[in-house]
């Protein structure tokens, strides 16, 4: 019992350091560069099963959203946006994966809102975030609404919203991360990179 106690306080103090040492604010985020891979970890889907990203990633050259939240509106219309494009995206050879620290149950409601074709997954408690280095300390004014939103995993993380091209082994491509989260890549220059990966000039 003790030797429990030690190894749960031990696991809380690693928690709370991984979260003491994210960037203060978004522009000082040190993402994974292009020609680095991103790492492998497990997401849940919507319906709560695990899903490790290599798996996901190996099956296509892949689109990877990396948002906020359902709740936030720029994310929301960047989703749509994508959504409308996903045909051009799909017959250039890329499936579309989208990630936050929503819930699985939140997810859910995103997708019925949204009746998204491409996969949501839920890295609520910001592994993958931490891992690529788009994590930052969420303002004061977000923590109540984030862990509500993570049933209690997110413990004061956001990501930086950034879209990520990547092939089947997880390497990056191309990578678009604004610290301005109003400021999102548009489809149309997705399109134009994604066709310029696939037929370099």
């Amino acid at each position: 019992m003790k030797k429990q106690l030690i190894l749960f306080t031990l696991l809380g103090i690693i928690g709370i350091q991984s979260y003491a040492q994210l960037p203060e604010k978004a522009e000082d985020i040190s993402p994974l560069l292009i020609g680095e891979v991103i790492p492998d970890v497990q997401l849940k889907a919507p319906d709560t099963r695990e899903h490790s990203i290599s798996n996901i990633l190996s099956q296509k050259p892949t689109v990877i959203l990396f948002y906020r939240g359902g709740w936030c509106p720029y994310c929301n219309r960047h989703l749509a946006e994508i959504q409308d494009a996903e045909n051009e995206i799909i017959n250039l050879g890329y499936q579309i994966i989208a990630i936050s620290p929503d819930s699985p149950e939140n997810l859910q409601i995103t997708d019925e809102k949204h009746q998204l074709n491409y996969s949501l997954y839920s890295d609520s408690d910001g592994t993958l975030c931490n891992a690529i280095g788009i994590a930052f300390k969420a303002p004061e004014k977000y923590i109540d609404k984030l862990s509500e939103k993570s049933k209690g995993l997110n413990e004061g993380f956001l990501p930086v919203p950034s879209v990520f091209v990547v092939d089947t082994s997880g390497k990056i491509m191309f990578e678009y991360i604004n610290p301005d989260y109003k400021s999102r890549l548009t489809s149309s220059l997705l399109i134009a990179v994604l066709q310029n990966l696939k037929d370099p000039k």
